[in-house]
């Protein structure tokens, strides 16, 4: 989601996220707390303007003793204080990975202290990476519960299975949740209008104001919101001390005694009195905190300092000053003008109204914005962990961290947003339905954090039971409350869930079902050696990369394609790029380079690492890197901290740790140069009139510069020398192109999901993200058919 440039800056060089908070000081503090009003506030601030409007909405009625309009003043006070206050501020923000957060953040501590990994291609060298850090010690959980917990999860298949669907289920909602919030909050505060026009106008004024607000919301996302982030944050703050201001101003002119209604007593004369009416009105009052989730989600632009002080201070007083405000002014209201039902611009006072309406409106769009920002953030981690199928990433900003943007995803969204508007015209229903895919999250993030508590804290079992029991059941009572309003529009997220369930279970499993077909499939080493150094082929100039999803033996399509054209490069690259589950992988780790079989082959494999929030870089600087990071092992192999002696039959190669060009100064460091070559084409003096005009040709002249020491032998060298000439003569990238298939005697439902949905999937989505900058002329696809 969007932050300010000196919060969260991205080197354009090595494409690592710099948390500048680690300066420590009061100012960057103070000032990250100012940013965070913007990004991560924006939807919680903006709930004063449909939470009572939504819990008055049919299920209870303001009556002249007003317990109703007491007791949920309680209760949302109350609310407020459990949940963002005491669970995610004190205790859900200490649960950082590596200073990210959201539902995946979770999932990812978990796979890191228990082996519940769901990808498919993990290795022991992905746990030496500096972020795959574990608190207090490797040697797991100390208490005996915790100990027998891990040894459950690893044991069993299904219970990882559950626990990746469940944090699935929680990603879902949030994505639910960028299709709702942006419809309520820009139509709530749109609302104004019916006491700002007559009657019979307003309801033809609501509905069009809206959707062209969402409209252009929508169609400014691929902009980015650098050009006008630096509003977010005096929007919110204005509308913060806006909505305070007219909370003190209705507690002293209306009601100086709502405060009594903060007692828990309260909370039993509204239950007491409304009974099946009050529990049903509260998946109205879970409205006050919709937007909580974001303070834990948004912590990786942040810091939990600045994110608790910004709330404490500033937007907890502020909220809890508005709802009191405003349960002052319809204490003393019980007949309201013009039909309104209750809500926030009844309490406003008449000469203010346009502008606060015109704050609520850009309160709210803040709001939308970072949610949008926020779903697009959490599709991404999804894809890079094989749990969603390919979109196309754009950044939107070269400098700010996490600013992108996914077409598909941006117009899917707006006309889910479009059709929830329109089909539901009014804030009651489109409360429901958030306040289901809220309350839902919320669940998800208690039942990770429970296990978090016991695995990755290695806290008492009791403190995990304590946690789960107090606030599960707060969430439980809400969510039962929301559940039941299915029919009036609750059943919305339960659908999108449901549609986005099945969508990233399905390319989940075709992906894990096909990489199992390419690690029973692969060829043996023995087969490689087996024709000499040669390869029983043609070797021309040049560097074949090899792209595959083995972290270990050779593709089948390398023999695919060397049974049916037998030639290949003189330098040999299997590439493997894959996600790891941590946020960033540093420069200097981002390589894995090994040799497949003697040195003489000039066979080399290659596995980059990339976080699940890293940014990808272009193919130029790539194969830049590429290159360096082979020289470097070449170098570093001579010396001996790649074995060459290494027993060649081998199919799990050894692989050393190699960073890119930036990282390692003190290594090798490649230059490259075009140079205009001229071709003259042959021709004889009677065929001049026909002959072809003298070519230009750019060829690259590649030079390495070795460092004086330590001294590499001979033999590296020449390998370097090979190197550097096929670098000169280009590189060519052999992509692997699958058609996957059900195998016979399949059941079913495998032959559903396999060719129907899998292959459906995979013909409408975007190639892997490595194959979208690669050049057209140097590409060749190897076709295959995989019977999984």
């Amino acid at each position: 989601m969007f932050c300010a440039v000196e919060t969260a800056v991205m080197d354009r060089e090595t494409g690592v996220y710099q948390n500048l908070v680690k300066k420590e000081s009061w100012r960057t503090v103070l000032t990250l707390a100012y940013q965070s009003l913007g990004v991560v506030y924006g939807d919680l601030s903006t709930s004063p303007l449909y939470v009572y409007k939504s819990t008055f909405a049919e299920d209870i009625e303001h009556s002249e003793t007003n317990e109703e309009i007491f007791g949920a003043l309680s209760f949302i006070f109350w609310t407020l204080t459990l949940v963002p206050l005491l669970k995610y501020v004190f205790i859900v923000l200490r649960a950082d990975d590596n200073g990210e957060g959201g539902t995946f953040a979770l999932y990812s501590l978990l796979c890191r202290h228990a082996r519940v990994n769901s990808l498919p291609n993990g290795q022991l060298a992905d746990e030496e990476l500096s972020e795959y850090k574990k608190d207090v010690s490797s040697l797991g959980p100390k208490s005996s519960f915790g100990s027998k917990l891990k040894s459950t999860l690893e044991s069993y298949r299904v219970l990882q299975r559950f626990l990746l669907v469940l944090t699935l289920i929680g990603t879902c909602m949030v994505i639910g949740d960028g299709v709702l919030t942006p419809a309520l909050s820009v139509f709530s505060a749109v609302s104004g209008l019916e006491l700002s026009t007559a009657k019979e106008h307003h309801k033809y004024v609501e509905v069009p104001v809206a959707c062209i607000i969402l409209i252009g919301l929508f169609a400014l996302q691929h902009y980015g919101t650098h050009r006008v982030g630096f509003l977010f944050a005096p929007v919110v703050l204005i509308w913060l001390l806006c909505i305070s201001a007219i909370g003190l101003y209705n507690i002293f002119h209306w009601n100086p005694h709502v405060y009594q209604a903060l007692s828990p007593c309260y909370m039993y004369k509204f239950v007491k009195k409304t009974q099946k009416g009050g529990w049903m009105s509260l998946g109205g009052i879970l409205l006050c905190i919709t937007g909580s989730e974001a303070m834990f989600a948004d912590l990786g632009h942040f810091s939990q300092l600045s994110i608790k002080i910004a709330f404490t201070s500033l937007v907890y007083p502020s909220l809890i000053l508005a709802y009191m405000g405003q349960a002052a002014y319809l204490s003393q209201h019980h007949v309201l003008d013009n039909d309104y039902r209750i809500g926030f611009y009844v309490s406003v006072p008449e000469k203010l109204r346009w502008p606060v309406l015109v704050i609520a409106i850009l309160a709210a769009v803040v709001g939308s914005q970072a949610i949008i920002t926020g779903t697009f953030s959490i599709i991404k981690q999804c894809s890079a962990l094989g749990c969603f199928p390919r979109v196309k990433i754009v950044h939107t900003s070269s400098k700010i961290h996490g600013q992108i943007y996914i077409p598909e995803i941006n117009w899917i969204l707006m006309i889910l947003c479009l059709a929830v508007t329109i089909g539901f015209r009014d804030t009651k229903r489109m409360g429901n339905a958030s306040g289901l895919a809220v309350i839902t999250v919320m669940l998800v993030t208690t039942c990770l954090m429970s296990l978090v508590i016991v695995l990755c804290w290695q806290k008492s079992v009791f403190f995990a039971i304590c946690f789960v029991f107090f606030f599960g059941t707060i969430e439980a009572l809400y969510f039962s409350a929301s559940l039941i309003k299915f029919l009036e529009g609750a059943w919305v997220p339960i659908a999108l869930a449901f549609i986005f369930l099945i969508v990233m279970c399905v390319w989940h499993y075709g992906t894990l079902k096909k990489y199992e077909f390419d690690l029973q499939n692969k060829v043996s080493i023995n087969w490689l050696l087996s024709l000499g150094p040669s390869l029983g082929i043609v070797r021309v100039r040049g560097i074949g990369l090899i792209h595959t999803e083995l972290v270990s033996g050779i593709p089948a399509i390398f023999s695919h394609f060397v049974t049916n054209l037998p030639a290949f490069h003189q330098v040999l690259v299997f590439l493997c790029i894959k996600s790891v589950p941590v946020p960033h992988v540093r420069p200097e780790e981002r390589f894995l380079v090994g040799h497949i079989g003697p040195r003489q082959y000039r066979i080399y494999r290659c596995i980059v690492r990339y976080g699940y929030r890293d940014v990808h870089k272009d193919d130029m600087e790539f194969e830049k890197d590429l290159v360096c990071s082979i020289a470097e092992f070449i170098r570093s192999g001579s010396v001996g901290i790649n074995g060459a002696n290494e027993d060649p039959y081998k199919d799990d190669d050894k692989m050393t740790v190699v960073g890119t060009c930036s990282s390692h100064t003190e290594g090798i460091q490649m230059s490259e140069d075009d140079v205009i070559v001229n071709i003259d084409s042959p021709g004889t003096s009677e065929l001049r009139e026909i002959q072809s005009p003298t070519v230009i040709k750019p060829k690259k002249r590649v030079r390495f510069v070795v460092p004086e020491s330590p001294k590499i032998d001979r033999e590296a060298m020449k390998e370097l020398q090979e190197l550097m000439e096929a670098r000169e003569a280009g590189i060519a990238y052999i992509l692997g192109h699958s058609y996957v298939k059900a195998k016979q005697g399949s059941s079913a439902l495998k032959k559903l999901v396999i060719n129907y949905g899998y292959e459906f999937l995979r013909r409408n989505t975007r190639v892997p993200s490595y194959a979208l900058s690669v050049p057209h002329a140097s590409t060749l696809e190897v076709g295959m058919i995989y019977h999984v």
